[in-house]
């Protein structure tokens, strides 16, 4: 179905309109609109009132108001000098306007009369007056009497237009007629013509003040739209997130400013944790680079000097590169977890939180071969990804292995959704505390040990999207004990 062409003419007129174009041609066309009709109908209401005057004013020096009693479909018989130049008329029936012989008794210009059979009979030096359909209604008795507008011919000969008043009577055979009396209609048209052209002035008027109190309008009330509209083509061409709006008042521009002004601290921050997490990404990953790349320009050294190097050396050389891919390995797999945007979280599913304990506790246990991990775990069904969950719970053990002494014992425990770790290693300074799950924080006095500072991290955020909660807290006696709670059953769902 093709759409209208000038319908889409005008959608694209409008909308190479600006903003405050259409808002100033908007407001001139309400107002327009309101001056207009509040004018039409002031007219219309004079014109209402003229013609109820002009018509008291004829059924008044007709005889009466025709609302008189005068028989059961007629009104009352004409009186005076009336009544005789009408039964005149009628004994002398002619339809041409004849010379005055006397002047009108009335203030009426015509009158006549008008028999049942549709025909007119003047009155001398009363004119002439078209019959109607409803004047000839009235003559047989069928209406008692009729307002309308006509037309007429005066005594002179001279066409007018008029306001008729029909009245019927009984005719003293017996029958039937009706007599017609008229008054011009200047009086009212001309009074009618001059306050059309009047209003139709003020209308105009009224236009163009509209549309200057529309511009005016529309400027201040666009302000604070030009005002961000500048702020956010200067942020696309700086690329200055710290550029703010001010905020003033509370209407919806003020609303929009702070959601702008939210929305670009929101950005900065997020543009400032990518540098960041670049940054520490590039300092954690210099290490093992450098070390990995001294290894192996020591062995490629050996073999093109042609000098073997001694087994044992060899043998701590690819350990040592070994470890060093481990260590590159686990950081770029913590890397790409932080990295994942938290609206791309796998779906969550029914997870065995004590099988995925058990697992953990017997990679710790291979870890850790002079430790002792005590576990005592119970069964608990918890919401999330069962991978990110084993890599946090992984994370917690690798953490308590490490900082354990030689010998001593990791404690795991898992009762009602909480998951306990505790270590007895030298624990975690109180002012260390609100840092351990920022990404790449390491204590003062585990820089020395291997680890990219982010393992807490992951835990920290695999908890929080399974709805849980962790914290570390100092062990009493010494170490540090990690609390896990993550919402779930003891018993497997439906």
């Amino acid at each position: 179905m093709t759409r209208p062409a000038g319908g889409g003419t005008r959608a694209r007129v409008a909308r190479r309109l600006t903003l405050r174009a259409r808002m100033a041609l908007l407001t001139a066309a309400a107002v327009a609109l309101a001056v207009a009709a509040c004018a039409t109908a002031g007219w219309l209401l004079t014109r209402n009132q003229l013609y109820r005057e002009l018509d008291r004013r004829l059924a008044v020096t007709s005889g009466g108001p025709p609302e008189a009693p005068g028989g059961p479909d007629h009104d009352g018989p004409p009186r005076g000098r009336t009544a005789r130049l009408v039964q005149a008329a009628l004994a002398d029936c002619t339809a041409r306007p004849t010379a005055a012989l006397n002047a009108l008794p009335g203030p009426y210009e015509m009158m006549q009369v008008v028999a049942a059979d549709g025909r007119r009979c003047t009155v001398p030096g009363a004119g002439a007056i078209r019959v109607t359909g409803a004047d000839t209604a009235v003559a047989r008795g069928e209406r008692g009497h009729v307002y309308h507008d006509g037309t007429g011919v005066t005594a002179t000969g001279a066409d007018d237009h008029v306001r008729v008043l029909t009245r019927g009577f009984r005719a003293p055979g017996g029958g039937t007629a009706a007599v017609s009396y008229a008054l011009s209609l200047d009086e009212v048209e001309g009074p009618l013509d001059n306050l059309a052209l009047l209003l139709t002035a003020v209308t105009a008027l009224g236009v163009l003040v509209s549309a200057a109190a529309g511009l005016m309008i529309a400027r201040a009330s666009l302000r604070p739209v030009d005002e961000l509209t500048g702020a956010v083509e200067h942020i696309a061409r700086t690329e200055d997130l710290a550029t703010r709006i001010p905020e003033e008042g509370t209407d919806e521009i003020a609303r929009l400013s702070r959601s702008f002004n939210s929305m670009t601290a929101q950005l900065a921050a997020s543009r400032e944790r990518q540098q960041q997490l670049i940054a520490d990404a590039g300092h954690e990953l210099r290490t093992p680079l450098t070390s990995l790349r001294t290894n192996i320009d020591l062995l490629l050294r050996a073999e093109a000097t042609g000098r073997d190097l001694p087994a044992a050396a060899r043998r701590n050389l690819l350990t040592s590169v070994k470890a060093q891919m481990l260590e590159l390995s686990s950081l770029v797999g913590d890397l790409l977890e932080l990295a994942r945007p938290a609206e791309a979280q796998p779906v969550h599913e029914s997870v065995a939180l004590h099988d995925v304990a058990g697992r953990a506790v017997e990679r710790a246990r291979l870890r850790g071969p002079g430790l002792t991990v005590d576990a005592a775990i119970d069964p608990w069904y918890v919401l999330g990804d069962p991978a990110s969950l084993e890599r946090a719970v992984v994370n917690l053990l690798d953490n308590a292995v490490k900082f354990s002494p030689p010998g001593g014992t990791v404690a795991v425990g898992l009762a009602g959704g909480e998951l306990t770790v505790r270590d007895h290693g030298p624990g975690i300074p109180a002012a260390d505390l609100p840092h351990v799950f920022e990404r790449f924080w390491r204590s003062p006095s585990a820089r020395s040990l291997p680890g990219s500072g982010l393992g807490l991290s992951i835990v920290a955020r695999v908890v929080a999207e399974s709805g849980g909660t962790v914290a570390l807290d100092p062990a009493p006696g010494g170490g540090t004990l990690a609390r896990v709670n993550l919402p779930g059953t003891p018993r497997p769902p439906d």
